[in-house]
């Protein structure tokens, strides 16, 4: 399997991943399944676009997925972010994750707060419902919770990608 193979279906799951997330704030399972079993093929046949070993590759997705669980467990970000996340270690590798996961959230955090200058949206009331108690969305815009934050991680996957293969590490 070529790189060129593995960058194309790279492309194309975080693409599907970003358009999904952006429309219905929704990632399909099957989506994730895809990219699973893409990075894990890819990782096995020398065509993984960020040049991870299989071993890497399980070794990241397993770090992506108990990372970020806790914040899923308390209601802080959803199920498919989770997943997403754990997709990307398998096809960036362990080392990448943070990097990736702080360039996300920057760009979710610039995302959110420029829906709220532009929509003078109102931050939903935090304190009356309780500790503990999952409350929903900080914000919401037409019923919807305001950031797909699986759309910022694989922006910022794919953009970190497209500057390796500028920096000719490809």
């Amino acid at each position: 399997m070529s790189v060129l193979l593995g960058t194309v279906l790279f492309i194309a799951w975080a693409a599907v991943v970003a358009i999904s997330d952006c429309r219905a704030r929704r990632i399909p399972n099957s989506i994730v399944i895809a990219g699973l079993a893409a990075a894990f093929g890819c990782a096995l046949f020398a065509g993984n676009p960020f040049h991870t070993t299989f071993i890497q590759s399980a070794t990241g997705a397993v770090v992506g997925l108990l990372v970020l669980l806790p914040f899923f467990a308390f209601g802080l970000m959803g199920a498919a972010d989770v997943k997403v996340f754990a997709v990307l270690g398998a096809w960036c590798g362990m080392h990448a994750l943070l990097g990736l996961w702080m360039a996300a959230s920057l760009a979710a955090g610039v995302h959110a707060l420029w829906l709220l200058i532009v929509t003078r949206t109102r931050l939903m009331s935090l304190g009356r419902a309780g500790a503990g108690a999952r409350v929903g969305a900080t914000f919401e815009l037409a019923g919807r919770a305001a950031t797909p934050y699986g759309a910022c991680l694989t922006v910022a996957a794919t953009l970190w990608l497209v500057l390796q293969t500028a920096g000719g590490r490809m």
